[in-house]
């Protein structure tokens, strides 16, 4: 299994995963780390998370990371994952205006009152997005339309959210000596376990 194909396939699993909890959630932040080397490093956690039945060589096990209630926009670029995460994905919620309402305003107070506005327009689309990458470069992305919420309907690419993927990305590149953002409050754990979820079951 390449890693395009075992990232789109972790992908999948956390879309289906986030499609089954509805709709107005909360932003998730995962870990994806390597199934076979979670199950030897930590046995426990792997049988937790059910990783270790019948796991295909080579998949990815999504572990989902806590965000201690702060943003992902301002939680991701103080992120570095240790070097036993193979990846991360996130999943969102976002919500946009046709065309005819304007490109968002450079203006703080101005943009924040079309986000308002576009939470009530008639004419808004809303989707839910899951973006993931990995350490080797591979990226993929799946988009569900509230509008047509249908497994089969869902988008999926290397490249539909390239600001989003480039943020992620970001957060797989090398601590620098003076990186003192790393820590649990700040979401992955330096510790090389990664953390399960609050209810024991991240894996789709």
């Amino acid at each position: 299994m390449s890693a395009d194909e075992r990232l789109a396939e972790v992908v999948r699993e956390v879309e289906l995963h986030a499609s089954r909890a509805g709709w107005d959630q909360p932003a998730q932040l995962f870990a994806l780390v390597d199934t076979d080397e979670l199950a030897q490093r930590e046995p426990q956690l792997a049988a937790l998370l059910g990783a270790d039945d019948g796991a295909a060589p080579g998949s990815l096990t999504p572990v989902e990371q806590e965000t201690s209630g702060g943003s992902l926009e301002e939680l991701l670029p103080r992120i570095v994952w240790p070097s036993e995460v193979a990846g991360c994905a996130v999943v969102l919620e976002a919500t946009t205006l046709p065309p005819e309402a304007g490109a968002l305003p450079e203006d703080p107070t101005a943009a924040e009152d079309l986000a308002t506005r576009a939470s009530s327009d008639p004419d808004r689309e809303e989707a839910r997005v899951v973006a993931g990458v990995l350490r080797s470069g591979a990226a993929w992305c799946a988009v569900r339309q509230r509008a047509h919420d249908e497994d089969d309907l869902v988008l999926t690419g290397p490249d539909l959210v390239p600001g989003l993927l480039q943020l992620l990305h970001t957060t797989l590149e090398p601590a620098s000596d003076d990186d003192d953002d790393l820590g649990p409050d700040l979401g992955p754990d330096p510790d090389p376990s990664p953390a399960p979820t609050s209810d024991g079951d991240p894996h789709p």
